[in-house]
């Protein structure tokens, strides 16, 4: 009796707060403070570009992404991918940033693609990464870029190769402090 009008909203609240399947072949998210060198297979994502606050960005590019998916069957994976175009070393947060939805398989392929939307496949690679749990403020990713570049300057073995990302694994129900996401820098090893 108690549970008939409370289990509803454990429903709808699970519905947005179990974390959806990763995308075929990719690594656990990385422990909230650690840093590890990661393996990524290739995958097939819908990305958006993105011009502005980079703070913004993931708000802002939800709708068309999420239309995509929609519009065309296809699962929600997490995590949602942000990359920064930019060299980012202040906390300016003003840039170029692309966003995708990374589809569970390579094999899947939309039958509609929305103008403003692009399907790029992505190479494998090797990232140097940093979990994190808390906002998902530009701030807390600055905080963790400058991190990543620490641990690279101790480290000359792994040279950067690539534009950072952002990994964001829960969705804007999640408690601000419980949110998780990673703060990657694409890297090659070196012959040191």
């Amino acid at each position: 009796m108690l549970l008939s009008g409370q289990g509803k909203k454990i429903v709808v609240y699970l519905a947005f707060t179990m974390p959806s399947s990763l995308p075929e072949g990719f690594p656990p998210p990385t422990p909230p403070q650690s840093i590890e060198v990661k393996d990524y297979p290739a995958y097939r994502a819908a990305t958006v570009r993105y011009e502005g606050d980079l703070g913004r960005a993931t708000g802002f590019t939800f709708e068309p992404l999420f239309r995509h998916i929609s519009t065309n069957n296809i699962a929600m994976t997490s995590p949602v991918e942000a990359r920064y175009l930019a060299e980012t070393r202040s906390e300016d947060n003003f840039g170029q940033a692309e966003v995708s939805f990374l589809y569970r398989s390579v094999d899947i392929l939309p039958e509609r693609i929305a103008s403003g939307v692009e399907v790029v496949d992505r190479e494998p690679m090797q990232v140097v990464s940093t979990g994190v749990q808390g906002n998902y403020s530009w701030a807390n990713y600055c905080e963790h870029i400058e991190r990543l570049r620490a641990w690279l300057a101790l480290h000359p073995e792994y040279k950067p190769v690539g534009v950072p990302r952002r990994f964001f694994y829960d969705s804007p129900f999640v408690a601000e402090d419980l949110k998780r996401s990673e703060v990657q820098i694409p890297v090659e090893r070196t012959g040191h």
